[in-house]
């Protein structure tokens, strides 16, 4: 399952992958690989991700389209 969001994310915050992934601890390539859909999304990886952007979980993977928190 690819999840546009965290693209979309990303590039909205002028990050690049390599800096996502030194965020989140882990390569650029694996980065990459959730990204794309290669690979799955830990759901460690998921909350930090919410986290760091301070989105809603829903929202990350698809299921709202409010950002915020409730």
């Amino acid at each position: 399952m690819k999840f546009q969001r965290i693209q979309d994310l990303r590039v909205d915050s002028d990050l690049s992958q390599k800096q996502i992934g030194e965020i989140l601890h882990i390569s650029q390539r694996s980065y990459s690989h959730y990204e794309t859909g290669s690979r799955d999304i830990p759901v460690e990886m998921l909350i930090r991700l919410a986290d760091y952007y301070n989105i809603s979980l829903d929202y990350l993977v698809g299921r709202s389209d409010r950002k915020e928190k409730v």
